[in-house]
Parts: C-alpha cells; sequence; structure tokens
C-alpha cells in the first residue's frame, strides 16, 4: 500500500515497519460526531454572544479518547531525545539532565509559585536564588550578577546594557561594538538592537582572533568587545589576557561570551581574564533539558566595573529575610540598575536545576565536568581526523570541528552525511557552523558520555566516511531510508510551508 502511505517503503500492508508506525493526522483520523466525551445537549440560553455565536462546524476532527492516547504516544516515540541515544550536538542543544534536578524543579512549594505571592510567603525560593547567585559569583570571580535575563542571547543583551550605562556614567556612551568572526551569530544581533555598530575582528590562520587587527579597529568609538571563548571552533582564545588589556587601554570593555563555559567552569576564575561581563547558559552548562527552543536562563556576572548598573530586580538579604530590590529607590545610592529585563525575577525552574546540579556535584565535581568534556571532544578529535578534515592544529576544547575536505569529489555533501548517520540511530551533529569552516560538522560529546558510546560512535562516522570515498553518492543521496518520513525538500518547506490542513479530493 506504498501508494496509500507513499513515504514508507513497500513490503506491508500498512506501510508501517514494525513498531515504526505510519502516523496519519488528526484530521485524517477524525470521523462526525466522533467524541472521547458524553457531554448532555446545551440548553437554550439566550444569545449572550450577540455575532459570535457559532452558526456551523468548527472543522475539529471527531476522535475517541483512545486515537487521542494512542496518536500522541506514538508521535512521541519518534522523536529523538537524549533518553534515547547520544547527541553529537552536546550542551548548545541537549545535554544529558539528572533526574534529582528534575525532582527539585517540581517540588511543592518551588514549582508551584507564582511571582505575585507576597515575598514573605516566597523566603525559600529568595534564599534559592540568592544561593545560586553566590555559586555563579564564585565561580567566575566575578562581583556581581543579574539573575532575570531569560536566555544566552538575552544575558547578551544585559552585558551590553551594563556596558552602555556605564559608557554613559562616563559621558559618552560610544558607538561601536567589536565582534571576531568566530564569535556566536547571536553578539552581533545583540549589539545591533542594542543600538551599536558592529565592526567585524578577523580570524589568524589558526582560528583565533587576530591581533594585529584588533589593534587597528580600536578606537574612541568603541564601546565593548564581544570574544566567544572558547570560540565557535571549539578553540581557546591563547591571547585573551592581552586582548582584555587592549580594549582597557582604549576605554572599552570586555564582554566574553559565556556559552561555552562548559569547557572552564572549575578551570580558570573569568575574572583572572579580564572580563567585564559574560553570560552564563545555565540550560547548557548547568544542565536542563532545552531541545526544541527552551526553556533557557541566562544569568549575567558582572566586574566592579559594571555590577552597580546591574538591572531590577535583584535578592538582597536583610538580617534574617531576604527581599526583593525592585526600584531604584530600594537598590541604594551605590546602585546605577539601568532598568529592568523582564517582568518578574527569572527563569526560576531553570534556576533551581542549576542549584541542583552545583550543589550534588559540588567544585570538585564541577572542575570534572569540565575535564571529561574537553576530554571526550579530544578523544573525538584524536579518532577522527585520520578519516575526517580538521581545519586547526592541536587540540581543541569541549567541542570538535571538522570540515567537508575528506568528501572532495566524492559527491557527497555534509547534509548528505549528516541524513545517513541519522539511519544509523544518530541525532547528526552541528552543520555548516561555524561559518567560517567550509561544510562544517561540529561535534560536542559533553561530560557525560561514555568511552563506549564514543567508540561506537566513532566506528559509525569511519564507515560512512570509508563508504563516500568508495563512491557510493547514492547511497547518501537517498539516506535516511529507515525513518517514518524519509529525506524532505527543506527548502520547499521553508519558502512555502503547508499550516492548514486540506481533505484529499476523492
Amino acid at each position: 500500500m506504498s501508494d496509500v502511505f507513499p513515504s514508507m517503503p513497500a513490503g506491508t500492508v500498512t506501510g508501517n515497519r514494525g513498531l515504526v508506525v505510519e502516523e496519519p493526522l488528526l484530521f485524517e483520523q477524525g470521523s462526525p460526531g466522533g467524541s472521547g466525551v458524553d457531554l448532555p445537549e446545551p440548553r437554550d440560553l439566550p444569545d449572550a454572544l450577540g455575532g459570535f455565536r457559532r452558526t456551523g462546524p468548527i472543522g475539529l476532527p471527531g476522535l475517541s479518547e483512545p486515537q487521542v492516547v494512542r496518536h500522541y504516544t506514538r508521535l512521541s516515540q519518534k522523536n529523538y531525545s537524549i533518553d534515547a541515544g547520544f547527541y553529537p550536538l552536546g550542551s548548545c542543544t541537549m545535554k544529558y539532565n539528572p533526574r534529582l534536578n528534575e525532582k527539585v524543579a517540581r517540588l511543592t512549594g518551588l514549582g508551584d509559585l507564582h511571582p505575585f505571592q507576597p515575598v514573605s510567603t516566597v523566603q525559600g525560593a529568595l534564599a534559592a536564588m540568592d544561593a545560586l547567585a553566590a555559586w555563579l559569583m564564585e565561580l567566575t570571580g566575578m562581583a556581581g550578577v543579574a539573575m532575570s535575563p531569560a536566555a544566552g542571547a538575552h544575558g547578551e543583551l544585559c552585558g551590553l546594557m551594563t556596558i552602555r550605562a556605564a559608557q554613559e556614567a562616563k559621558g559618552n556612551p560610544r558607538k561601536i561594538i567589536l565582534v571576531p568572526e568566530s564569535a556566536h551569530g547571536t553578539n552581533p544581533a545583540s549589539a545591533a538592537l542594542c543600538g551599536y555598530s558592529v565592526v567585524a575582528i578577523p580570524a589568524t590562520e589558526d582560528g583565533r582572533v587576530d591581533i594585529a587587527a584588533l589593534q587597528e579597529k580600536l578606537s574612541e568609538d568603541v564601546a565593548g568587545i564581544m570574544l566567544t571563548n572558547p570560540n565557535t571552533c571549539g578553540l581557546f582564545e591563547r591571547d585573551v589576557r592581552q586582548i582584555a588589556e587592549m580594549v582597557h587601554a582604549a576605554g572599552a570593555f570586555f564582554y566574553m561570551d559565556g556559552a561555552n563555559f562548559n569547557a572552564l567552569i572549575g578551570r580558570v576564575k573569568i575574572a583572572d581574564l579580564g572580563v567585564d561581563a559574560m553570560h552564563i547558559n545555565l540550560h547548557k552548562t548547568f544542565s536542563t533539558p532545552h531541545g526544541g527552543g527552551g526553556p533557557g536562563a541566562g544569568p549575567t556576572v558582572l566586574s566592579p566595573a559594571l555590577a552597580a548598573f546591574a538591572p531590577l530586580p535583584f535578592v538582597r538579604k536583610s538580617g534574617d529575610a531576604y527581599e526583593l530590590v525592585e526600584t531604584r529607590a530600594q537598590a541604594g545610592k551605590k546602585a546605577q540598575p539601568f532598568g529592568r529585563m523582564k517582568g518578574f525575577h527569572g527563569q526560576f525552574g531553570v534556576m533551581l536545576r542549576a542549584l541542583a546540579y552545583a550543589m550534588s556535584l559540588g567544585a570538585d565535581g564541577l572542575r570534572q565536568t569540565s575535564g571529561d568534556a574537553v576530554l571526550n571532544a579530544n578523544y573525538l578529535l584524536a579518532r577522527l581526523k585520520d578519516v575526517l578534515t580538521a581545519p586547526f592544529e592541536g587540540p581543541c576544547m569541549h567541542e570538535a570541528l571538522f570540515d567537508d575536505g575528506f568528501l572532495k569529489d566524492t559527491g557527497v555533501t555534509t547534509l548528505d552525511f549528516a541524513k545517513a548517520l541519522i539511519d544509523e540511530g544518530y541525532h547528526p551533529m552541528t552543520m555548516y557552523f561555524p561559518l567560517v569552516v567550509h561544510g562544517a560538522l561540529l561535534m560536542e560529546p559533553t561530560e557525560s558520555e561514555s568511552k563506549q558510546t564514543l567508540d561506537l560512535f566513532v566506528e559509525t562516522v569511519r564507515a560512512l566516511a570509508a563508504k563516500a570515498r568508495a563512491g557510493e553518492a547514492d547511497f547518501f543521496h537517498a539516506a535516511p531510508r529507515l525513518t517514518p518520513r524519509r529525506r524532505l525538500d527543506e527548502t520547499l518547506a521553508a519558502r512555502k510551508p503547508v499550516l492548514r490542513w486540506k481533505p484529499q479530493e476523492n
């Protein structure tokens, strides 16, 4: 019945492959009059809705309860997750989240709070926020932290707004933010959103900031630099201290993108690098399941030069009680908050998971996570660089970067290679990023993966690389073969999305 289910290979009546079920839309399963509940007929009430009363069918499918339950259960089984297998994308998309964190985030008295509750009734929650803030300042060596930013890019914006406030306090907000080519793509977007002009700094052949080019771009118009470290090539910026000194000498501030803090935690105090502001992706470094776009949190740690400009609100301990400082008047004369980042007080559930993660591991455990993450990435690099091509020499940090040089003249692209990995039971690695590397394949195993897991992945990648070099391009062009849906026309789907279902005509 491949004509009924054209996406599935022929061979079964249903189009199913064992427990991989061809799942039609709810609209295709519905039948007129079908229902999972038995409700009495509505009484003939006066028309209180005026002209808004419904006069015809609403177009929703009629379904029984078993149909609905089975549909969503089967859909959930099609989803790849960190509980199902290895994610070569690592903390950037999905890092293992210990179940203890989830239990803490759902505790009665924490998981059911409301932001409008009186402060006297949420003392435990404020104590938890204050404890996490203390952890973050201790781990980074910074003087202050803004807890309210809702995610990484929001934290970037927070750091830039503190920089703008500090520059304005000195009499000149300045106009330019310098952004290296190896920075995260959100950095220039955040700078532009904050009203700055963005000037790019090129990279050297070894994938790091070109110091001579940076010196040339520094001027009295530069408000600061946004440096991702480790950068998007998975490399540590060795000249970070020199960069900080150069930027400070020009009267500018040093913002460091902390999305890759997973490689540094417990190994270096960020303050010792000369950093003035850095956001921390709690959902990456401190674990929260955030595949699919959320949730996240991006607290921003600040140096003594910027701490006074941190946004409202913030938690302050007064005697034995905690209070929420929500106005400039409450903040005191020394504080100069630039305003607010969001309506309430931050992503509390993510904060709880992060605090549970930090407290359960301890300082020594957090240090081990970064060491294991870097070790795992370098293990992949060492075992694959003879069959794949690495654009840079030397060890990496928490992620191993390869380019598409090993696919030259094979007729196979990075996308083809990634699709073949799906048939092998793996979610593909990050593709075509960073943009400074052609056909990039970026692998981030994180600290939680075992050597056995990595060895199986390595052997799979090596076998696929050999198949590509053997001239089996057609094999890759047809991948994936074993999934409920075959390869889609992604360009057409983006340009002409089908957002409304229409019944097929007979």
